[in-house]
């Protein structure tokens, strides 16, 4: 079964004024029904964690086995809660879930597991690259929200320590399985993050140096010094990984790398960081938006050929976050009319029967796929809707 979206129209009188509209819609959103939802549906009281997924039609759980990744997604997000206007018990949440997520995914060598059941027994003690980055940037909020610096540091330095020396390669991080041919950049993006906001909330210089090696291989390797698009898939010397998968560009990571590397270059005062963000940005906003939909789509070839037409929520909420910040450093207010578009698209995949439920993913012919909501897009909507409230309040005082 599909639906067919719909979306909002409301033109203003001004770029900036279009995306304070679009902030209002968003923050109420998250604070009126999703952050209620999530807590009273969304976790498991009785055993403990966050589910998976809500059904689209009850808003109810659905049953499955929870990932390592998805607890520090929503961790984030509870933590970020009181920011956006949420009166709940988000502290309580922060605190209760973290508690949770340490007891049942933190093998003795720091590192995390994979998957565990709703009980806690483990189902895939393996670790993987990914789910390391999440740990780190779960730990950090977690660390801001509840005061708890010197208490969660340690696990976070322990961990980014273990990853150094199992798995750093050339200022990036391969895979920890050392027998993987094939290395990703976007695991890289999400320590990339986790750096970066550790250094932020006073970490010590390791995150700089982590955060620095993480651009540099972006700006060297990730990165192609040709088009200035970023790969997906390489092999062990950082070189394109053969065959298609080499040749893979996805609009939501070009949007994603450009936020951080924006971020990165403002704050080192490096112009090629900000250039290849900007640069980044706009084969995302040339390439990869279908003007029909209204949204990003899934992935482009090299040569900026369609690779995959359908449209999932998340590159949605990468788009406004890079947008809000090229519009804060180059002061150009089409910046600002992308955002709009941008919380335009994400409005549509938050229409659902539920009020604070959401839409994963857009077909090619604009109907949306009726499946439970997924857990894991909560933190890309919440830190989409947090940056668009920042930069638009921080326009607004100017």
């Amino acid at each position: 079964m599909t639906h067919s979206p719909s979306l909002p129209a409301s033109p203003l009188s001004s770029p900036l004024a279009d995306a304070a509209h679009r902030r209002d819609r968003l923050v109420a959103w998250v604070r009126d029904h999703a952050y209620p939802l999530w807590w009273a549906q969304g976790y498991d009281h009785a055993r403990g964690g966050f589910h998976e997924k809500l059904d689209q039609k009850t808003g109810r759980p659905v049953d499955a086995p929870r990932r390592a990744r998805v607890q520090p997604r929503q961790i984030y997000s509870y933590a970020l809660a009181p920011s956006l206007g949420w009166t709940g018990p988000a502290t309580a949440i922060v605190d209760q879930s973290l508690r949770t997520y340490l007891s049942r995914y933190r093998r003795e060598d720091g590192l995390f597991r994979t998957l565990v059941a709703a009980d806690g027994s483990v189902l895939d003690d393996n670790v993987d690259l990914y789910d390391q980055a999440f740990a780190l940037f779960g730990l950090c909020n977690a660390a801001q929200a509840l005061d708890d610096r010197t208490g969660l540091q340690p696990v976070a330095t322990t961990l980014r320590d273990r990853l150094i020396s199992r798995c750093q390669h050339q200022g990036g991080f391969a895979n920890l399985d050392p027998a993987a041919a094939t290395l990703q950049s976007n695991p890289n993006m999400h320590l990339f993050e986790a750096a970066l906001a550790w250094e932020a909330a006073g970490g010590d210089a390791g995150w700089a140096a982590m955060a620095d090696g993480i651009a540099g291989l972006a700006l060297t390797r990730f990165i192609d010094a040709g088009s200035g698009a970023l790969r997906e898939f390489f092999d062990r010397t950082w070189q394109p990984a053969p065959g298609t998968p080499g040749r893979i560009v996805e609009p939501g990571h070009q949007f994603e790398w450009a936020w951080l590397l924006l971020r990165w270059g403002q704050l080192r005062g490096r112009a090629d960081g900000v250039q290849a963000g900007l640069r980044l940005l706009e084969i995302a906003e040339t390439h990869g938006v279908d003007p029909a939909r209204g949204v990003g789509f899934n992935s482009l070839l090299d040569d900026f050929s369609i690779h995959d037409h359908g449209a999932r929520l998340w590159p949605q909420t990468e788009r406004i976050k890079a947008a809000v910040l090229a519009a804060e450093i180059t002061g150009d207010p089409a910046f600002w009319t992308i955002a709009t578009q941008g919380a335009d698209g994400l409005l549509r995949y938050l229409d659902t029967p539920v009020k604070g439920l959401w839409w994963d993913k857009l077909s090619p012919a604009g109907q949306f796929t009726d499946e439970p909501a997924p857990a894991s897009s909560f933190y890309h909507i919440t830190c989409a809707i947090a940056e668009l409230d920042r930069a638009v309040t921080a326009a607004l005082a100017e």
